[in-house]
């Protein structure tokens, strides 16, 4: 909380007082007495009034002194001056009670409880040309912001469209900042959070990075991350990045201010601006993949998410107004242009060797992925391609966002499986990947990248290709994970391709011992129904195979199928016994 200042405003007092030292260490509270009562005939000599109010704001300036003013109930007299329209009593009866219930909590809800809200709010219209009224109601708006009270009653007011006019105002970084701290605190109400959004309070904000651009002024840089940090709360939410979308022409105008902006600090190299796109792109990158990451905090991706370090700015302000759940708005970001200016910045890049620019485009390359509609476009524009000129990245970072970005992009679509899962290059790096012991991230994302091509691919070519790159044992060996997410994807890429072409896998398996794996998974009481039923459903693809049935029948799974047909889960069941009848070679019923 920041307390009320004269010296802030930059106003000369108009009335001085020679023996303030005396008047301040006044042990009682006898010296309000006069000013109690010309506060009280404010209509019958509204000049003494003024004067009262004034000695009282420099009485408040002592911390001794607050107290006797509480006791005298000069604040219930001092509220009813806050309707005047004498400018002198505005200033100095919002100074008064500004300073008296400064860091006092009782008093300030009693503030709100008597109406000061639309006093307050009535200063910022009626009066915008007086930087030192406005400067007291903001300073008074900021102090009252964190209570609920205060904005519920801010919520009934105009104040949003008052704080983007004095936000478009502001003519130094002193006021700006002010008018940030209010804005971040009224952030905090989805009903002002709204208001705010319809008022036009992000594209001012973009208006102002862009003017800031290119500044190396330590203020500028303050600002700039002051005024990001407060678009990011703004669009925290589906909601209100639909009120953006439902405004086409601000929809477009932040797009392109943002698009213009991520230019400018693409080629940063300060460190404070790098710390800006660092701490803000963290944020806004963080709202892209909450889809992602409530899917689980053990998940390759969230266990990643806070691996970030310098990340570019582009990257954030190019998916500002991207919510996941939205395929339309995604859709749209597309069709803007997204798309090409991302790869364009991603290939300029990668031979400049600049990681953090190449991990952020990846990252919203990667959340532009996942709704099929974007999908299909990023397929045509010939995104895959072009992103695996990254493969040569040595970035762990930059390794698991394309992993991640390519494996969005397969997920669902047989060609773009297709497509992966007949470049060697790729399948090579991939298998590569899949060993790697000083990044667990990468390792995992590779696994899961290799069982997504073959899960959703249907030809055998893709098969054929995977089983020569040596990526089968891999996947075999994701059958034993102990995330359970993990171990269906394999089983069930392992289905696929059996249902393909079994006879291209079929040395393979037995070479990594797939048989004795599934046989362990079954048998354990700790693996999940669902894990259980997709290793049925493996195993009964492995009965086509001669040798694997064999193998199979030696291994005794009749005895665990047995059992397993009095399990508690009814899928389970049901797959042991139609199982168990294909191994007897009797027709399933």
């Amino acid at each position: 909380m920041r307390p009320f200042s004269d010296s802030e405003c930059g106003q000369q007092e108009i009335f001085h007082f020679p023996d303030n030292d005396n008047l301040y260490s006044s042990p009682t509270p006898t010296p309000f007495l006069f000013e109690e009562s010309q506060l009280r005939d404010a209509g019958g000599n509204p000049r003494c009034a003024v004067k009262a109010a004034h000695v009282l704001s420099e009485i408040a300036k002592n911390e001794e002194m607050k107290k006797p003013c509480i006791e005298a109930d000069l604040v219930p007299i001092l509220i009813p001056l806050l309707e005047s329209r004498d400018q002198e009593m505005l200033l100095h009866t919002g100074r008064a009670i500004g300073r008296i219930c400064y860091d006092n909590r009782d008093l300030q809800e009693e503030l709100v409880k008597v109406g000061v809200i639309p006093s307050l709010v009535r200063i910022l219209t009626d009066y915008e040309e007086s930087e030192p009224l406005v400067h007291v109601a903001l300073l008074a708006l900021y102090n009252l912001a964190d209570l609920d009270t205060a904005k519920e009653a801010l919520s009934k007011t105009n104040v949003a469209e008052q704080l983007v006019k004095h936000l478009r105002r502001a003519a130094n970084h002193e006021r700006l900042e002010i008018v940030f701290e209010v804005l971040q605190a009224l952030a905090e109400n989805d009903a002002l959070k709204v208001q705010l959004v319809e008022a036009g309070v992000p594209e001012v904000l973009s208006e102002i990075l862009l003017r800031l651009q290119g500044s190396s002024q330590a203020e500028d840089t303050c600002i700039v991350k002051a005024a990001s940090d407060l678009i990011v709360s703004l669009l925290l939410g589906d909601k209100y990045i639909q009120k953006i979308f439902a405004k086409g022409s601000l929809k477009l105008s932040i797009t392109r201010r943002c698009l213009s902006i991520s230019s400018w600090v693409a080629d940063a190299h300060s460190s404070q601006e790098l710390k800006v796109a660092k701490n803000n792109a963290k944020a806004l990158v963080s709202i892209l993949s909450r889809d992602e990451n409530s899917q689980g905090k053990g998940s390759p991706s969230s266990q990643f998410a806070s691996f970030t370090s310098i990340v570019e700015f582009f990257t954030s302000l190019t998916c500002l107004a991207l919510p996941l759940s939205s395929d339309g708005n995604c859709l749209r970001m597309v069709q803007l242009g997204v798309i090409h200016q991302l790869l364009d910045l991603l290939e300029k890049h990668v031979q400049s060797g600049d990681t953090s620019v190449q991990h952020a485009a990846l990252s919203a390359l990667q959340n532009l992925a996942i709704p099929v509609v974007s999908k299909v476009q990023m397929l045509e524009e010939g995104v895959a391609e072009r992103i695996e000129a990254l493969l040569r990245s040595e970035s762990p970072p930059v390794q698991f966002k394309l992993l991640g970005t390519l494996r969005m992009l397969a997920d669902g679509q047989a060609d773009a499986a297709e497509i992966l899962g007949q470049d060697p290059t790729l399948l090579n790096r991939l298998v590569q990947w899949c060993d790697v012991n000083n990044h667990t991230g990468v390792r995992g994302e590779a696994n899961r990248l290799l069982a997504s091509i073959l899960h959703h691919n249907r030809s055998q070519e893709v098969v054929k290709a995977i089983q020569e790159a040596q990526g089968v044992k891999h996947l075999v060996s994701m059958t034993t994970s102990e995330d359970a997410a993990t171990q269906n994807e394999a089983l069930n890429a392992l289905a696929v391709a059996s249902a393909i072409d079994l006879e291209t896998l079929e040395e393979s398996f037995k070479e990594s011992q797939l048989v004795q794996s599934l046989h362990k998974l079954l048998q354990d009481d700790n693996t999940s129904p669902e894990v259980k039923y997709n290793s049925i459903g493996l195993l009964c693809r492995l009965l086509n195979s001669g040798d694997l049935r064999q193998e199979i029948e030696e291994d005794k799974m009749k005895e665990t199928l047995k059992q397993l047909c009095s399990h508690s889960n009814a899928d389970v069941v049901k797959a042991a016994v139609t199982t168990l009848q294909v191994l007897r070679g009797e027709t399933p019923q």
